[in-house]
């Protein structure tokens, strides 16, 4: 859930009221959100940087508050006091409209074919006859940020751009170019730069730095010009400093850069309608209305279901029939998209701890998916077998499945992580076995011998599937002393079938035969077959495998595939 930070004071003085912190912390869970805590600027820095760094900074309470992470309209002061006050009935819900400029054509933002090579999309608005205070300003900065952050998904889905339209000239050209072609003064710099050189110069830029993968091995780069050819951002990496806003700025174009055409409209919407209340005329785009059959939401009058709506910003009324409810979506609440998101507000704004407990009218039995219900019967009788139970990590390193293996990673089938953060977690894991020697090498002052298993799923590529990949549960065991213990393992694997009620033979029931593979011992591996179908191995591992898990003793391990047997 993301968290909002704002000033007590001032939230107290936007909401026309003081709350004891008891009371403001009752509002929130009545509302739906958290406060999370009650801090200051000093008491953040001191707690994370020392009392010494603290020194100088700001003694000003500060609430913070869980927002749910579907409301973006709450990510900001404006638009959190703006829901509390129709919430408190304070405040009609407010209707946007869009309003065209008293002079002149409305502005124009114009798409070139190119950007299709690198970030297709473009949406933009103009906030007109804008009044800025310091405060103001700086709500309408940190939104971008959480905005940012979530819906955007680190500027990769959706970037901002915010202009003051005074110091340029529409037509706007969104396109995209090589990036040594691209000149221009980037925000907060002194002097022209090419694109490529401020890709060198934000390398190093704690802020900018973690979005420069987003275009950087791109052959063209986008960027927005106005009919002049001044530069009024790089998408998404930085603006032109020519067009920047200040608290003298009087009206700001926006535009959303995007991959996601409906994200765009969403972090656009929520731009424009969270900040219209500074505006001399507010303006947005129209609302959707949606029609509900009353007995849809719950055991209320349809007036009442039409108030607890217009109490959650969603401004509702009876039709004629008096059976249904028209509601007014405002382009505030893109999380209404279905008529279960229109009742969990009535809910909400009815209280969740005033609706009744009642019985079902449906009579329902809960039931154990049958490869779970396999699972935890397996996992008794092998810990009963005197084998203690490991449950390991389901990502792991590129080395751990493969190198360590003694196999190569193209044949593996694993399903790499896009943008990994450590070493360790590089792919999905194709077999449970290197979790299970990681284990060994984490015990090894342990008295011998070890016996572990686990019966996890592993991630496999699958390109029958809808997603590209599958899970598939499999059952490992590795025994570990001075001796290899191969006896033990196949002893384990026979006591596996005998559970399974799988008797030995090669047509209906399971037999080994001798197979090779990398990662055993020459000679010391068989392949498990079962109803005709190879299942999995077992054998004796390769030394090899053993000290480049950091182990010093033979071991014996077993890997099958328990699906067949549901």
């Amino acid at each position: 859930m993301p968290t909002v930070s704002v000033k007590r004071d001032l939230l107290f003085h936007a909401l026309g009221r003081t709350y004891s912190d008891e009371e403001f912390d009752e509002l929130c869970f009545e509302f739906g959100l958290e406060l999370d805590e009650i801090t200051s600027e000093k008491d953040i820095i001191s707690r994370e940087q020392g009392d010494t760094k603290a020194e100088g900074a700001s003694d000003v309470i500060l609430y913070k508050i869980d927002v749910p992470a579907n409301r973006y309209d709450l990510l900001c002061l404006e638009g959190l006091v703006r829901g509390l006050q129709v919430f408190k009935e304070k405040m009609e819900a407010p209707r946007y409209r869009r309003v065209s400029p008293t002079s002149g054509e409305p502005q124009r933002l114009v798409i070139t074919e190119e950007t299709a090579a690198v970030r297709p999309h473009a949406v933009a608005a103009v906030l007109r006859n804008i009044t800025f205070t310091q405060e103001r300003y700086d709500s309408f900065i940190e939104l971008q940020e959480k905005l940012h952050q979530n819906v955007c998904r680190k500027r990769t889905l959706v970037a901002i751009g915010t202009h003051d339209l005074d110091t340029i000239s529409g037509p706007f050209t969104y396109t995209a170019k090589p990036p040594d072609d691209i000149r221009f003064t980037p925000l907060n710099q002194a002097q022209e730069y090419t694109a490529t050189e401020l890709m060198n110069l934000y390398k190093t830029d704690s802020h900018l730095r973690h979005y420069l993968h987003i275009i950087e091995d791109k052959p063209v780069y986008p960027v927005i010009y106005d009919s002049n050819g001044i530069v009024l951002s790089m998408p998404p990496i930085i603006n032109g400093d020519h067009s920047k806003i200040s608290l003298n700025t009087k009206n700001v174009f926006i535009e959303c850069t995007a991959t996601d055409l409906t994200k765009a409209k969403i972090v656009l919407d929520m731009m424009v309608t969270m900040f219209c209340e500074y505006c001399e005329e507010p303006f947005t785009s129209n609302g959707n209305a949606i029609k509900l059959p009353e007995e849809t939401l719950m055991d209320e009058s349809t007036e009442r279901i039409a108030q607890l709506l217009t109490k959650m910003c969603l401004r509702s009324e009876v039709m004629s029939d008096g059976e249904q409810i028209e509601v007014e979506i405002p382009p505030t609440r893109s999380d209404v998209i279905h008529a279960c998101d229109i009742m969990e507000d009535a809910a909400m704004a009815y209280g969740f701890n005033n609706i009744i407990r009642t019985t079902p009218r449906t009579y329902t039995v809960a039931n154990q998916l049958p490869l779970n219900k396999l699972t935890e019967l397996l996992r008794q009788d092998l810990a009963a077998a005197g084998f203690t139970e490991a449950l390991t990590f389901a990502l792991c390193s590129q080395e751990d499945i493969a190198d360590k293996l003694l196999k190569n990673i193209s044949d593996t089938r694993a399903c790499h992580i896009a943008n990994p953060k450590t070493a360790e977690f590089q792919v999905a894991r194709t077999t449970l076995l290197p979790g299970l020697l990681k284990t060994l090498a984490a015990n090894r002052k342990m008295p011998l011998p070890l016996r572990l298993f686990e019966i996890s799923d592993v991630v496999l590529k699958d390109e029958t599937k809808d997603v590209g990949a599958k899970n598939n549960r499999r059952l490992c065991a590795v025994y570990y002393n001075k001796s290899p213990g191969f006896e033990v393992i196949h002893g384990l694997m026979d006591r596996v079938m005998q559970l399974l009620e799988v008797k030995p033979g090669r047509d209906e029931g399971y037999h080994i035969q001798a197979a090779q593979d990398s990662s055993f011992f020459p000679g010391r591996c068989a392949e498990i077959f079962a109803h005709g179908k190879s299942i999995g191995r077992l054998g004796v591992l390769h030394p090899d495998v053993i000290s480049r898990f950091e182990l010093t003793m033979p071991c014996s391990a077993l890997d099958i595939d328990i699906e067949p047997f549901l």
